[in-house]
C-alpha cells in the first residue's frame, strides 16, 4: 500500500514568521504520526525560510522514536549533504532547485546533472540512506536507466502537471503519461514516490497508478486542515489510500 508523508515545511514557516517555536514543528509532526500517516518530509531549502537544517535532527530522533520515516528533500549543496550525512534520515530527495526558486517546479535533467549527482547518491548509499531523484513525467527510458546506473533507489514523480489539468479534458492523458513513465521506472529497477499539488480531490484518481510507493503532501494539507481540521483532513488521506490499495 502508498505510504503517506507529511511535509511539513508550510508549519516551520509560520513558525519562522513569528520568531520563536510556535508552532511547534516537532509537536505537529508528531500529532500527524498519531493519527496514522507513515512519515514526514522535510524540504530546507538553501535560505531555511521554512524549514531548517536543524528541523532534521530533532524531526529524524521523532521518526525514530516512533517507527517512522523521515525523507529530507534538498538541492544537493554541500551544507544540504553534510546535515544529510551527520542525522542519516531514512530517505533522501534530491530535487533541482535554484537557491532562489519559490517552489519546485522541473525534475532532474539526468545526463547534463550526471556529474553533480553521482557522487551524491554514491555517499547516500554508502551512508545507508535511501536515495530519490525528482523527475518529469515523460522522462526517456535512457535517463531512467542512468538514474539507476548512478545508484538512485527510487524517483518522485513531480506532479503538478497531473494536479493542473485534474477536472480537464486533457487529465486522462496526462495521468497516463504519469503511469507509463511509473511502470517504464519499476522496468528499470527504480522505486518511484509522488509529490507536488497532490490533493484531497485528485490523489484517488492518480492512485489508480499501481505500486506507487509514497505520496508526500504539504501545502495542501495545511490548507485543507484550516477548512476541515487537521485530524479530520488526516483521515480522508488515509482512507483515499486504502481504497485505493483495495480497488
Amino acid at each position: 500500500m502508498t505510504l503517506l508523508s507529511i511535509n511539513i515545511n508550510k508549519i516551520a514557516l509560520l513558525r519562522n514568521s513569528r520568531g520563536r517555536n510556535y508552532p511547534d514543528v516537532d509537536a505537529f509532526a508528531a500529532r500527524f504520526l498519531d493519527l496514522g500517516v507513515a512519515g514526514i518530509t522535510l524540504h530546507p531549502r538553501q535560505d531555511q525560510r521554512h524549514a531548517r537544517y536543524s528541523d532534521v535532527e530533532s524531526l529524524g530522533q521523532l521518526c525514530q522514536r516512533r517507527g517512522a520515516e523521515l525523507n529530507v528533500e534538498g538541492y544537493p549543496a554541500a551544507e544540504f549533504m553534510e546535515v544529510v550525512y551527520r542525522y542519516r534520515p531514512a530517505q533522501c530527495t534530491l530535487v533541482p532547485d535554484a537557491p532562489d526558486q519559490l517552489t519546485s517546479d522541473h525534475g532532474w535533467d539526468m545526463r547534463k546533472d550526471a556529474a553533480l549527482l553521482q557522487p551524491v547518491l554514491a555517499g547516500l548509499k554508502a551512508a545507508g540512506i535511501r536515495s530519490s531523484l525528482f523527475v518529469d513525467a515523460g522522462i526517456s527510458d535512457a535517463d531512467l536507466a542512468l538514474a539507476k546506473q548512478m545508484g538512485a533507489d527510487r524517483v518522485e514523480l513531480y506532479t503538478e502537471p497531473y494536479a493542473e489539468t485534474y477536472g480537464t479534458p486533457e487529465n486522462d492523458a496526462v495521468l497516463q503519461t504519469f503511469a507509463d513513465t511509473a511502470l517504464r521506472a519499476q522496468r528499470a529497477g527504480l522505486g518511484v514516490n509522488a509529490g507536488h499539488d497532490l490533493n484531497l480531490q485528485n490523489l484517488g484518481k492518480f492512485l489508480q497508478i499501481k505500486d506507487i510507493l509514497e505520496v508526500s503532501i504539504g501545502h495542501a494539507v495545511i490548507v485543507e486542515s484550516l477548512e476541515q481540521g487537521m485530524d479530520n483532513v488526516t483521515r480522508q488521506y488515509l482512507d483515499i489510500i486504502r481504497r485505493a490499495a483495495q480497488a
